[in-house]
């Protein structure tokens, strides 16, 4: 899985802050395995270095899936590393749930039913 990280101009996106979204994004979507083959992260400070407010800071995840549309979550909040927290772990559940349902509606395709033969019989 390849992690991708953008910032804007008033995030600094410095080695110690990609380091801690390539471990939070890894380590929470580690057990989809190659399902996920990309997680672009968009980082954001919604004011502006200037006039900082209390939710002023946003991650925008989008994870890329093997032969499926992509799925994007975001977090806002205070701080640029718990929005990075929250929104992996949104993305967590989410990939969970949506590969699930699709796992139960494959494994539902694979099941065989015999259903006995109701047609009339000749005496």
């Amino acid at each position: 899985m390849h992690v991708q990280i953008n910032t804007d101009a008033n995030i600094d996106g410095n080695e110690t802050l990609r380091k801690h979204v390539d471990t939070v994004v890894t380590t929470a979507l580690e057990r989809f395995g190659n399902r996920v083959t990309r997680v672009e992260v968009h980082l954001s400070d919604e004011s502006s270095s200037a006039k900082s407010r209390k939710d002023d800071k946003r991650c925008l995840m989008e994870a890329r899936l093997a032969g499926l549309r992509p799925i994007a979550v975001s977090h806002q909040t205070g701080d640029i590393r718990q929005a990075v927290d929250g929104a992996a772990e949104k993305l967590e559940k989410i990939l969970d749930r949506t590969l699930g349902r699709l796992s139960d509606v494959r494994h539902a395709a694979d099941v065989k039913i015999d259903v006995p033969d109701e047609s009339p019989k000749e005496v």
